[in-house]
């Protein structure tokens, strides 16, 4: 269990302005977590092996390959001002 002493010397180290109150709640939360992290320290994992992820993944993604598109023409066909292949738009930076 952790005291509230501690509790207030970590909020300190943190640079946490804690009430008394607030520092009684935050001193249970502490201790619980503490707690849970010392039932998970005492159990057997000889036989686990390590892993990097709870459960096995895949990549679903597609390879990553460039096609051609028309999009772009179709967009440009109903732009309000085209010029060459871009969009032409009002200026909205000022120089100066």
């Amino acid at each position: 269990m952790i005291t509230l002493e501690q509790t207030a010397h970590l909020a300190h180290l943190a640079r946490l302005e804690l009430t008394p109150a607030e520092i009684t709640e935050l001193s249970g939360q502490l201790g619980a977590i503490l707690d849970y992290m010392a039932q998970l320290q005492n159990l057997d994992l000889a036989d686990v092996p390590p892993t990097a992820h709870a459960v096995n993944t895949a990549n679903v993604l597609r390879p990553d390959q460039p096609v051609p598109s028309t999009l772009t023409e179709k967009l440009l066909e109903i732009a309000p001002a085209p010029e060459d292949h871009f969009f032409q738009v009002p200026q909205i930076l000022r120089e100066g």
